[in-house]
């Protein structure tokens, strides 16, 4: 069984509360717009992290992180990247590869709008945490935390970290 904590859009933005939950997790995974190394730096200090980097992401994010993450956790087939769009509205980007080879979870970032949903027709579960950051339009920060346990994804939680300017 492995604890995930997910995360995206953080735009540079780091705190106590975002910690406190990273430090409850068994792997932290990030949906790109990470800001600047030193968030994912202090995450990799206090769990496993897996990234990708994002459309604001300089060079120095863009030579640690790749564009597309793609791994096994347990027996789920896992595809993070940050500009993917969801069921029904990939992007162009990635639309025939995942369409041809869909994972069994899929995670993008980039809308700051937390989303979660079925894709039925490729059989897959695709996951937006919306943005834990405090650039954006949104207007309540977000994260979500899960559970994978074998090929089982289980016990989704959104998490709040309350309004955006605050």
């Amino acid at each position: 069984m492995t604890r995930i904590l997910l995360l995206s859009d953080t735009h540079g933005h780091m705190d106590d509360t975002i910690l406190k939950y990273a430090k409850e997790a068994d792997q932290i995974w990030h949906a790109g717009d990470i800001g600047q190394l030193e968030v994912t730096d202090v995450l990799k200090s206090i769990k496993p992290l897996k990234a990708v980097y994002g459309n604001i992401d300089d060079h120095k994010a863009k030579m640690e992180f790749p564009l597309d993450n793609r791994f096994m956790c347990e027996d789920v087939d896992v595809w993070i990247t940050h500009i993917g769009g969801y069921p029904n509205k990939y992007n162009q980007r990635i639309r025939e590869e995942i369409k041809a080879n869909p994972p069994k979870l899929f995670i993008t970032g980039h809308s700051h709008i937390l989303k979660v949903m079925w894709d039925k027709k490729l059989g897959l579960l695709h996951m937006n945490p919306g943005a834990c950051g405090k650039h954006g339009f949104h207007t309540v920060r977000t994260m979500l935390r899960f559970t994978i346990d074998g090929k089982d994804i289980k016990d989704l939680e959104i998490v709040e970290l309350g309004k955006r300017g605050a």
